[in-house]
């Protein structure tokens, strides 16, 4: 895709909703949608928290940007042809009961937690496939939920009891592309909580899979400090019971 140097794009007074954003990116996000737009009109659908997301995860450089945002447009029509997954279509992800979403972050990002202990790994090609469209599931419903201004959500992944036997190298690399290439930019913080001995054996072998920016935002949480790490970040009133919150765990299904 060729990227012209003398596309002049004008910013309006509406341009300027998005937080944290300087001139010059929000001057880049114009340049970016007007190419992207061009090339598959149903990018006109897409808000401009979106395009920001992917243009920050390629540095702003927008020809990878726009490069990378089509793919995604391309894949999602493919993949997910209707928006999401329905949970008839992730019947064994789901009775794991192993992922929960429920109240938000002081900067108003919503929760999800995953208990690792519950997680089984899949077997065969078909279980795969489940796996990768409850990953996806998982995404939509927490980013349906991701409120205006704001485009990331907090995710507190509790080892607690996970061992070996929950390990599923296999999985991991089926979804790691999926969440690099098509959720650019959604991931907050990660507070790891109760991480046993044996888990951090097994960070080695995950780390790879994992960008630099993603491991900046992973937290190891010590035992003893516990519930005073997640406060400084979650009001009492939202945070899950099982942390001395107020908020009982609701399976994301339910949310």
């Amino acid at each position: 895709m060729e990227m012209s140097k003398q596309l002049i794009v004008p910013i309006k007074d509406s341009d300027y909703n998005l937080p944290g954003s300087s001139e010059e990116e929000r001057v880049k996000i114009k340049i970016m949608r007007a190419s992207v737009e061009k090339e598959d009109p149903s990018s006109k659908d897409v808000d401009d928290m979106t395009i920001r997301r992917f243009l920050r995860a390629r540095n702003h450089d927008i020809q990878k940007a726009s490069t990378m945002f089509l793919n995604f447009l391309s894949w999602k029509r493919s993949f997910v042809p209707r928006d999401c997954f329905s949970p008839s279509q992730i019947p064994n992800q789901l009775a794991m009961n192993k992922m929960f979403m429920q109240g938000h972050d002081k900067q108003g990002r919503p929760i999800i937690v995953g208990l690792g202990a519950r997680a089984k790994p899949v077997k065969g090609n078909e279980s795969i496939e489940e796996f990768k469209r409850f990953v996806v599931y998982c995404m939509e419903k927490v980013s349906s939920r991701i409120p205006e201004g704001e485009d990331k959500f907090v995710l507190i992944a509790d080892m607690d009891g996970w061992g070996y036997s929950n390990l599923d190298m296999k999985a991991h690399h089926a979804v790691a592309p999926i969440m690099e290439a098509y959720y650019p930019e959604r991931m907050g913080k990660v507070f790891v909580t109760h991480p046993p001995y044996i888990f951090m054996l097994a960070w080695k072998l995950l780390q790879p899979l994992i960008d630099e920016n993603t491991k900046k935002k992973i937290v190891f949480v010590e035992n003893k400090k516990l519930k005073s790490t997640l406060l400084a970040d979650i009001d009492e009133s939202q945070l899950p019971d099982i942390y001395g919150g107020k908020l009982p765990l609701v399976p994301i299904q339910d949310s």
